[in-house]
């Protein structure tokens, strides 16, 4: 970084900040303060003229949480968080990992502060593409326990949260402890899918305790509700308009800790891909919520249905999902399969053979209406609803997800009407 490196303060009326603006104007010219801010509110709004690089901020500053730190690194701001020597001991540092504050020192030692700030301003690029303000407050991708699976699909309503629960709900039939995620931005409908009816969203809690820096494992686990054994669900949005109370930096780090509660994540997305043009330079993005799951993902399945319309719908969504170039690949389910649509299963896989990555990737699940009708009306998974065409489906996806060599592939449309077998 060239020229001096221009500094804002955020104190909050700590004792530090006296000896803090020495140490900064002895460092004149390589630094220049360009302002002692009253609060956070003024501490953004100096961010968004673009003229800082670097901020010094209390741990106390009121307001302070992973969505304002997002904003001054999209600024082009890097943060230095100032914290007292007992806030170190209860364990301050945790908490700025989890806003997605890079730097932090101690009040009683600021002698190399200004090095530190000029650390941080070097970390920060001026301009952040729009979509990705949670990139940087919390890695989804980063240090976890857990296999994160998320089920995406076009628009269409192909069967994406039919899909999702029966994935995870299989995992923990399997023994192998799921943890199932509605982060559908449109209003998913996972918790009526498992017959619970509480109006309290597990994810609008957990995204608030995130975007404060407060959430753990235990606290996500206090969120969550126990389905089943081995299932856990976190509720999803109550009502559709309430999507923009999830930013992306809160729901990141929501991620990174339920990615660490039980051996698998499977989340239950949005259809949509698509930034908004006219929220550009919004603080929220609607579809940010989906596009942060996928890049969590270590596996991708997505949905598609099985008639003409359905099939189309897919292979644009893989083309568009394949632009977005996410680490993981993608596992292709094209359900409710059915021999009135006068298709043999070879003939579904071609279909798809220019779109999917391989046709071994693409799964078939056939259209058991009656089982999906009786799994809905009892608020309960397929596995608990018993044997049935589309939970054997299932289990061979969950097969292909685990690794599991299973043998010959049997056919979804089982035998041809009016076809006998030979003796």
């Amino acid at each position: 970084m060239s020229g001096p490196l221009p500094v804002l303060v955020a104190a909050s009326g700590a004792g530090w900040e006296a000896a803090a603006l020495e140490r900064l104007r002895a460092a004149e010219p390589a630094v220049l303060l360009l302002k002692r801010c009253v609060d956070l509110s003024d501490l953004l709004v100096s961010a968004s003229t673009g003229q800082a690089r670097a901020a010094l901020v209390s741990a106390d500053l009121p307001g302070l949480d992973a969505d304002s730190v997002a904003g001054l690194r999209k600024a082009g701001v890097g943060v230095v968080m100032v914290a007292g020597v007992e806030q170190l001991a209860d364990g301050v540092g945790v908490r700025a990992d989890r806003l997605g504050v890079g730097r932090l020192v101690a009040d009683t030692d600021l002698g190399g502060v200004v090095d530190v700030l000029r650390s941080a301003g070097k970390d920060v690029a001026p301009s952040a593409p729009a979509l990705d303000d949670g990139a940087d407050a919390a890695d989804p991708v980063g240090s976890r326990t857990g296999t994160v699976v998320a089920v995406w699909g076009p628009a269409g309503a192909p069967g994406r949260t039919t899909v999702a629960v029966g994935v995870a709900a299989e995992l923990a039939r399997r023994g192998s402890p799921a943890f199932l995620v509605d982060a559908d931005p449109y209003g998913g409908t996972v918790a009526q899918h498992l017959g619970v009816l509480d109006e309290v969203s597990g994810l609008l809690a957990a995204a608030r305790m995130a975007n404060a820096g407060h959430l753990d494992e235990a606290g996500l686990i206090g969120l969550a509700r126990q389905v089943g054994p081995g299932l856990r669900l976190l509720t999803g949005l109550p009502r559709a308009d309430r999507w923009s109370e999830v930013r992306a930096p809160a729901f990141a780090g929501l991620l990174a800790v339920a990615a660490g509660v039980d051996e698998h994540l499977v989340l239950d997305t949005g259809f949509s891909l698509e930034a908004d043009p006219s929220a550009v330079e919004a603080p929220v993005q609607r579809n940010a919520m989906t596009l942060t799951a996928l890049e969590a993902a270590d596996e991708i399945v997505v949905v598609g249905a099985a008639d003409p319309v359905g099939l189309s719908r897919l292979a644009r969504g893989l083309v568009e999902l394949r632009g977005l170039g996410l680490r993981a690949s993608a596992r292709v389910v094209v359900n409710r399969a059915r021999t009135s649509l006068g298709w043999k299963e070879d003939d579904i896989r071609s279909l798809l053979g220019d779109f999917a990555e391989s046709t071994a990737g693409v799964h078939l699940l056939p259209d058991d209406r009656a089982a999906v009708d009786r799994a809905l009306v009892a608020g309960r998974s397929l596995s608990e609803c018993g044997d049935s065409p589309l939970r054997r489906g299932l289990a061979g996806l969950v097969d292909g997800l685990l690794g599991v060599e299973t043998g010959a592939r049997h056919s979804v449309f089982g035998r041809r009407p009016g076809r006998r077998r030979s003796r």
